[in-house]
């Protein structure tokens, strides 16, 4: 039977302590392979709703690997990113923001991507407010900045949510968001939506899958929404495991990702893919090379903020920029020989 574990506020305080504070200090190696999988699953919705997503597919995934899957849930996305750092995670789903941190922080390592059921490898960041809200209509009228309007931004850890419109919206337009609105709100991508299709928040990001999931769930709360910015393709999830597991359990768990919905009982694997987010795919080959976009992305991002920022003398800023280039032109090189 899957068991599931809900980290408490007050343990994930203590790995933000411990953890993020200290990001410097090195992964905690596993000394074996664990006897039990434990599976994280990122806080894009509900622990409620995803668990009525996900547990059939751990269940499966127990049941094909002859050893316990326990879903592994926290209150926001470090506290998965955090629990992988420390061996409490094994295998987790993550986005490409959040993935990128497992990957550079926890020991992780991208082996397998989502995909949606037409096989499409991607989705978008929205930004989205109430539908009948006629004094916005499109980016520039949020651009006021009169501290009059109150947005629900993403985790700090969420890709859609958080990264991509912190470039592509607010970077971009040279736009401070907390100079700009009345409140600045972190929340997942459902209460997001939710706020705004109730008017608790005017403006808020979000993505193609919440928007999609919710016209199936709740069609009334969806029409209550209407989208004012769309982004360019995100890349799908990628689904990463600590990478210092024997080479034997990670081959097994691998193989079970792959041929998930494509060996064995082939109807009923697609059926439980399909109740997860928006409606999910065939997971398909992947691996770290998937982050370069989301890396180059967040480094443009840290390059815009230092060449806009005037409290940096000339000598420092021309230290970090450099240092930024040479990021980016390496890879640059990666990502055209991936």
């Amino acid at each position: 039977m899957i068991r599931n574990m809900l980290v408490s506020a007050a343990v994930a305080a203590t790995m933000m302590v411990t953890g993020v504070a200290k990001a410097e200090m090195a992964f905690k190696p596993l000394k074996e392979d664990p006897k039990e999988i434990a599976f994280g699953i990122i806080s894009t919705e509900s622990t409620s709703n995803l668990k009525v997503q996900w547990l059939p597919f751990l269940e499966d995934m127990e049941e094909t690997l002859g050893m316990k899957v326990n879903a592994f849930f926290a209150p926001d996305y470090a506290g998965v990113i955090e629990a992988m750092r420390f061996g409490k995670v094994h295998v987790a789903w993550f986005g490409n923001k959040s993935g990128m941190e497992a990957v550079d922080r926890s020991g992780g390592e991208v082996f397998v991507q989502t995909s949606k059921a037409d096989g499409n490898q991607g989705y978008y960041s929205h930004i989205i407010t109430h539908a009948d809200n006629d004094k916005i209509n499109k980016l520039e009228d949020i651009f006021k900045c009169d501290k009059s309007l109150n947005f629900g931004i993403g985790d700090p850890n969420s890709t859609s949510g958080f990264l991509v419109p912190s470039y592509y919206v607010f970077a971009q337009n040279n736009v401070d968001p907390k100079k700009c609105f009345k409140t600045v709100r972190n929340a997942n991508h459902e209460t997001n939506l939710m706020a705004t299709a109730n008017k608790q928040v005017d403006i808020a990001a979000n993505n193609s899958e919440q928007i999609s999931r919710t016209k199936l769930k709740q069609p009334a709360s969806a029409e209550k929404i209407k989208v004012i910015w769309t982004s360019p393709l995100i890349p799908s999830d990628p689904m990463v495991y600590r990478k210092d597991m024997s080479k034997e359990l990670k081959s097994k768990i691998k193989a079970f990702f792959l041929g998930y919905g494509r060996l064995g009982d082939v109807a009923g694997a697609r059926k439980v893919l399909a109740g997860i987010s928006d409606g999910m795919g065939l997971f398909m080959e992947s691996n770290n090379t998937q982050l370069y976009p989301i890396r180059q992305l967040a480094l443009f991002k840290d390059k815009l903020k230092i060449q806009k920022n005037a409290q940096i003398g000339d000598a420092d800023k021309k230290e970090m920029l450099s240092k930024i280039n040479a990021k980016l032109a390496d890879l640059a090189i990666l990502a055209a020989n991936k």
